[in-house]
């Protein structure tokens, strides 16, 4: 069921979805979250599929804000809401609601959102694209207790990174992180297995990939090593190389979604790796809503702290001093000056 609400106030929304729910014989609320999508009509119709498929797993209603920017100063002035209610087969396994603010209700879209929250429910607020700096201090971020942005959809993705750790705020995450969850559990399940440490990593991936940069400030900040980052032609992040004692210990993914895992001493083996589709990536992140310390960790390990690990300036090996200057004895201190046995006190 659809229903249109032209110039309308929050209010009326809310008494639209009670008469929907009850028109279609479902008058209890049976969600466990709010979804709060930030977001433009050029990305509402992706970001809306992709919260109602993950909406099979978390029953939640989805509110989308679109704010609709005038061009003339006039229309600029005149605030309006218009609404469009979505329940049933036509809304997943929840209820949606798609707002668009004009004029200067732009401006206090939390005013819009906040009196159509779920009661006692926890509050999960997405920027598919265009996120702020400072995703807590944001009126609409500030309703949420979990944040989540995209740095890839962003035009500088790796300096987006810098931004997203001189804001961070417990409950702010990331779906570029999100998607190195297989690779993260797959290199730890590695490392239990053997029994040396590490000595260096390489991440090899495309260039201007958020992902690929966490993923190595993830192992830096862990495990306290030199890691090299090499760019490849992709798709994503295509293979991790841990350097140890024993032999490297390989996982390579060249084709996006099958990847094998080569460990010293054993068979290589294949593990199932698929690059996951956005969905999969929101039902991920919407069961769990304490704040990620490990994300924290590495996002503020910081993009330039690792560029400043250079190959030349890591693995190179300390450089042996000249052999004269090594096989120089040391030179013998000058002998204390003799007392003047005339001036000595008789």
């Amino acid at each position: 069921m659809k229903i249109d609400l032209t110039e309308t106030t929050s209010s009326k929304i809310n008494a639209a979805m009670v008469q929907a729910r009850r028109d279609i014989g479902t008058p209890a609320i049976g969600m466990v979250l709010t979804l709060v999508i930030v977001t433009d009509e050029e990305n509402a119709y992706d970001a809306l599929k992709s919260a109602n498929d993950a909406s099979h797993e978390h029953p939640s209603r989805i509110i989308v804000v679109i704010k609709r920017v005038s061009r003339s100063p006039r229309s600029r002035r005149d605030a309006r809401l218009d609404a469009e209610i979505r329940v049933g087969a036509d809304s997943g396994s929840g209820e949606t609601v798609v707002l668009r603010l004009h004029g200067e209700l732009v401006d206090h879209a939390q005013s819009v959102v906040l009196p159509l929250l779920l009661p006692d429910a926890p509050v999960v607020v997405w920027w598919p694209d265009g996120a702020p700096s400072d995703l807590a201090g944001d009126p609409l971020g500030a309703l949420g207790q979990r944040r989540i942005t995209d740095t890839y959809s962003c035009e500088e993705p790796v300096g987006a990174l810098g931004k997203r750790a001189a804001a961070y705020a417990p409950g702010d995450t990331d779906l570029s992180w999100t998607r190195i969850t297989p690779w993260r559990s797959m290199l730890a399940a590695a490392l239990d297995q053997q029994t040396v440490s590490v000595r260096s990593a390489i991440v090899e991936g495309e260039d201007e990939n958020p992902s690929c940069e966490l993923l190595a400030m993830w192992l830096a900040d862990r495990l306290q090593v030199p890691v090299k980052r090499t760019l490849s032609s992709g798709p994503g992040l295509t293979a991790v190389r841990l350097e140890t004692k024993e032999g490297e210990i390989v996982l390579d993914r060249a084709d996006g979604a099958l990847a094998t895992l080569c460990m010293p001493g054993q068979p290589d083996r294949a593990v199932a790796l698929k690059r996951r589709d956005t969905a999969e990536l929101l039902a991920e992140e919407l069961r769990r809503l304490d704040p990620d310390n490990t994300y924290e960790s590495a996002l503020k390990f910081g993009v330039a702290k690792l560029a400043a690990q250079a190959p030349e300036a890591v693995e190179a090996p300390a450089k042996a001093k000249p052999k004269a200057e090594a096989e120089a004895p040391a030179a013998k201190p000058a002998p204390a000056p003799k007392p003047d046995k005339k001036a000595a006190p008789k």
